[in-house]
């Protein structure tokens, strides 16, 4: 999709850029700033991107400079950039350190000019930033998120540290989950620890972070209990208190929903969790396996400003229950429960995932929550239900261009019926097509073949050994990979992200071509067989993605981004409003990837004309 399209997109009231038509009122997005990044290639080649922003003006160009020492700065381009944001320096000396910044032109007028980024002298060549960690004892860098933490333009880093963690359905006592915020050069901000009446592991703590009361600067958001730390040192609840059992779960005690100052980690807001476990058993167990299993999103509800949505069960009962955070107060706006009995809601009882997508499916210009195989309204009244059940992963998108609104391709474990993979209808929940497996552990769906318009889709499970376009149709073999996607290289085609390796799909010859090993960098991979990142997300530089791992000794984050140099010219995908969601909601039990509202085509132009 050209950048017209993409503004067409959000004129039509999906983001802040429906301003440029009158729509009213806007949806709130993100002041960001030009997130100028620069890698040393090696043999005096520097790679430098920066942001094209959604409410840019459409004829808006770039001069690039280049400082070295004290030198006077050096423009490296002749004319003003206007197809792309990125560039390769093939002059650089970096025999002193050299700093790279853009100023916008528009109308032959040149602007201010961004925050530089800095190579020091005699920077390696390496393809990412490094970001050393105060990593506790025992504990493992695990699931990150970013937000604009102290209102400068640019991201910070908010890391679960994990120690020792378990299984809802394993016994034993688990380490103190530990929540660290990091900015981008390294400086470290806070520590939140979440303290001994919080479980470690995949399933306990959802941790949002956004500007949840528009301030330009983001909050976190998160369950909290008796004993939770936050960044200054203030203690939640009671300090003394110790609600685990005999087997290291806590089935009592009380649960409390806290909203964090980006800036310090310092408590903001608490207030009970909603919904409270109640009695254990009446989740489905007696041991908090399915009482424990937790969610959480962002949903712009009003299609203005963002809402906070913490969500607990999907194997039995299904809760969900939407929280503003506006002018210092935490209000909750409304409750979405399975189990209640006046609205007669036992049809959307067991139909959750391990993961959660959110987007405006109906079309209304508010945000709906896709919960699995179900969909809960804007309002928290249910919109659909499928009744396919409970599965591992599930993609949102506009996956087949070619229909109007956005699909859902999703799977099933142990399906009872002959639907084990789904493409449906995200407004409806209308099947369009499925297949039948036993039982399907991975499915991904993502443009990884240009002869086939829209996404292709496959899975891991019996029966399932080919690749599918949008429609069903049968392709060929499958990638190997099955796991997350993430756009790398110059086509608006997705690569392959699996463990520390990113791949890409070989569709004439099918076969998978490796661009990237960040374990050849001393990385490592997250959550065992899920074998996920940190985070992938467009954080940094142009509209394509980088991935955040950790180092294999614990002792760093590494940034990597991409060297390739890029044509086509795109707004951040992180002013596109389901991509930027769904990069808050990645962190959220098994870790999908981010897609985007709209479909990037190959073979389009990608120019800058406005719509």
């Amino acid at each position: 999709m050209a950048r017209a399209s993409f503004l067409r997109a959000l004129v039509c009231g999906l983001c802040a850029a429906a301003i440029l038509c009158g729509a009213a009122p806007p949806r709130q997005i993100e002041r960001l700033g030009r997130g100028m990044v620069c890698i040393n290639c090696g043999d005096g080649k520097v790679y430098v991107g920066w942001r094209l922003l959604a409410t840019d003006p459409s004829g808006i160009a770039f001069n690039l400079y280049r400082k070295s020492g004290n030198d006077a700065p050096v423009k490296l381009n002749a004319a003003p950039i206007a197809n792309s944001t990125n560039h390769v320096d093939g002059a650089a000396a970096l025999d002193m350190p050299a700093a790279y910044f853009v100023r916008p032109v528009l109308d032959g007028a040149e602007g201010d000019p961004c925050p530089p980024c800095v190579l020091p002298a005699q920077s390696p060549a390496r393809p990412y930033r490094s970001i050393p960690l105060r990593t506790p004892p025992g504990y493992t860098p695990n699931d990150a998120s970013v937000g604009d933490l102290d209102g400068d333009g640019e991201y910070e880093i908010v890391l679960h540290q994990a120690g020792r963690g378990r299984d809802n359905a394993q016994r034993g006592t688990t380490s103190e989950p530990i929540l660290e915020a990091y900015k981008l050069d390294g400086a470290f901000l806070w520590r939140i620890n979440l303290g001994r009446n919080i479980r470690e592991g995949a399933h306990y703590t959802q941790f949002m972070v956004y500007d949840l009361d528009g301030d330009g600067a983001a909050e976190v958001a998160c369950k909290t209990a008796d004993g939770s730390l936050d960044g200054t040192g203030t203690v939640i609840g009671d300090a003394a208190a110790d609600h685990r059992n005999a087997d290291g779960c806590v089935l009592d005690g009380p649960e409390f929903l806290t909203i964090f100052a980006g800036r310090t980690g310092a408590a903001l807001a608490t207030a009970e969790y909603v919904p409270p476990r109640g009695r254990v058993a009446a989740w489905g167990d007696d041991h908090g396996n399915r009482a424990d299993r937790f969610l959480a999103c962002i949903a712009h509800l009003d299609g203005e400003r963002p809402s906070l949505v913490m969500c607990r069960g999907y194997y039995t009962r299904t809760v969900l229950a939407a929280w503003n955070w506006r002018d210092g107060k935490l209000a909750r706006l409304w409750t979405f429960d399975s189990a209640d009995s006046s609205k007669d809601l036992r049809a959307y009882a067991g139909q959750g995932n391990h993961g959660i997508s959110v987007a405006d499916v109906d079309g209304d210009g508010r945000d709906e929550i896709v919960y699995g195989a179900m969909a809960v309204d804007d309002d928290g009244r249910g919109l659909y239900t499928t009744g396919l059940g409970h599965g591992d992963a599930m993609h949102l998108a506009d996956l087949d261009p070619d229909r109007p609104g956005l699909e859902v391709f999703g799977i099933h474990e142990k399906a009872r019926h002959p639907h084990g993979i789904s493409f449906r209808d995200a407004a409806t929940g209308k099947i369009l097509w499925s297949r039948p497996s036993a039982d399907v552990a991975r499915g991904l769906a993502a443009d990884i073949d240009p002869r086939h318009r829209g996404a292709e889709c496959w899975a891991a499970g019996p029966g399932l050994d080919v690749l599918y376009t949008c429609r069903g149709e049968e392709i060929g073999p499958k990638p190997r990979s099955c796991n997350m996607a993430v756009w790398w290289d110059a086509d608006p085609l997705r690569e392959l992200l699996d463990g520390t390796r990113i791949a890409k799909w070989d569709h004439e010859h099918g076969r998978e071509i490796a661009l990237l090993s960040a374990g050849a960098h001393e990385c490592a991979s997250n959550n065992g067989s899920k074998a996920n990142p940190c985070l992938a997300a467009d954080i940094l530089g142009d509209w394509r993605e980088e991935v955040i791992w950790r180092t294999g000794d614990n002792r760093e984050l590494r940034v990597f981004t991409t060297t390739i140099p890029a044509e086509r010219r795109l707004p951040t995908l992180m002013h596109d409003p389901v991509y930027r969601v769904a990069v808050a909601w990645q962190n959220v039990a098994y870790n999908q990837p981010a897609h985007a509202s709209f479909f990037m085509a190959v073979g389009e132009s990608a120019g800058t004309s406005s719509p």
